[in-house]
């Protein structure tokens, strides 16, 4: 099998050649259950877990017991701050949380080189020269997407010393800028296109092996 390659484009997404690409990682096989799994895993632990009601325990008053045990025909009751009643603490409170689960890292490695192999074999994966933004321009980025033509959304990924890429595509439409760092299989199933400098393109296929 030949080494996968992605062309690399100038500032207006006119390719000037083919680079040769990891062939462990862009070759590798795509195991739909470890991304699914990876997938849930990054969305959950993205949740806040903040929400908080209070208990009966945590209610205040309700010290005196409504009525009498026995003789009324209602129902005994201790506390009007039971659940049943209005005004009283929730059944089954809701608490400070973490959502997060734990994937094991062979098996988040495997689904990130799973996601960048997609994006390899469909040909949506594309690397830009990041000495071709001088100054950052938003004009110049949106040529170079007409020019290379891409399915949106679009993930472009920069180093973050390379300010003029980031600044140039982050006021994009359907366009997310992220740091080698930042990139989880998440957003790579997200995005239709992928588009690296070829800084954070040695990076990330570092993090990946």
């Amino acid at each position: 099998m030949a080494a996968p390659k992605a062309p690399l484009m100038d500032a207006f997404g006119k390719k000037t050649k083919d680079v040769a690409l990891e062939e462990a990682i862009f070759t590798a096989e795509v195991k739909p259950h470890l991304i699914h799994e990876t997938v849930i895993a990054e969305a959950s632990a993205a949740r806040r877990g903040t929400s908080a009601t209070k208990s009966r325990g945590l209610v205040s008053g309700g010290r005196a017991k409504p009525w009498r045990q026995k003789g009324t025909g209602r129902a005994r009751a201790g506390t009007t701050r039971a659940a049943q009643f209005t005004g009283g603490g929730h059944a089954f409170a809701l608490q400070p949380r973490s959502y997060g689960g734990k994937v094991n890292r062979k098996a988040r490695k495997a689904a990130l080189r799973g996601a960048l192999a997609v994006h390899a074999s469909r040909g949506s994966l594309g690397l830009v020269d990041a000495g071709g933004f001088e100054v950052p321009s938003t004009k110049a980025a949106a040529a170079l997407v007409a020019g290379w033509g891409p399915t949106l959304p679009l993930v472009v990924v920069a180093q973050p010393d390379e300010d003029t890429v980031v600044r140039s595509f982050r006021n994009l439409e359907r366009v997310l800028v992220l740091q080698p760092s930042e990139v989880e299989v998440g957003a790579l199933v997200w995005a239709r296109s992928l588009l690296v400098t070829e800084s954070a393109l040695a990076r990330i296929q570092e993090v990946a092996k």
